[in-house]
Order: C-alpha cells, then structure tokens, then sequence
C-alpha cells in the first residue's frame, strides 16, 4: 500500500486504468443485455421474467466491481476504507 502523501507510480496508474477499462467493459456488456431484454419484454411479455432475474443478478455483480475498483484505488492512494 501507498503511503499517505506519496506519489502514485506510472505502473500502478497504468494497473488502475486497466482494471477500470475491464470494469467500464464489464458493466457495458451488463446494460447492453439488460437494455436488449427490457425491449423483448415489450414485444414479448414472456421476457419480462428472464428480464427480471438478470437485473437480479448481474446489479450486484456491478456493485460488487465497482467497490472493489474503489478500493482497489484508495489503496493505491493510500486512504483508509470508509466505515
């Protein structure tokens, strides 16, 4: 970790921004099928479950890689976790 005040090496900003490109990624291909099922459902009312349970599931899996993104990056930075 970081110290508090020290300077961000250009590997671990190049490390950072990969991860981040991998996530943005990661939540476009999440949006895009759920966007795609969000418009079958209104042709075909049959989706709106198959729509339902992939909002269920795939929500917490961008959750869930963002806070490790943000984490990832206050180590860098060398903060503490919010509580």
């Amino acid at each position: 970790m970081t110290e508090p005040g020290a300077s961000i090496s250009q590997e671990e900003i190049a490390e950072l921004q990969k991860k981040f490109s991998e996530i943005k990624h990661s939540i476009n291909n999440a949006l895009a099928v759920m966007m795609a099922l969000s418009e079958m459902s209104q042709r075909r009312p049959d989706y709106a479950e198959k729509l339902a349970s992939t909002v269920l599931a795939k929500a917490p899996q961008i959750v869930t890689s963002l806070q490790e993104f943000t984490q990832a990056l206050n180590e860098k930075a060398g903060q503490k976790p919010a509580a």
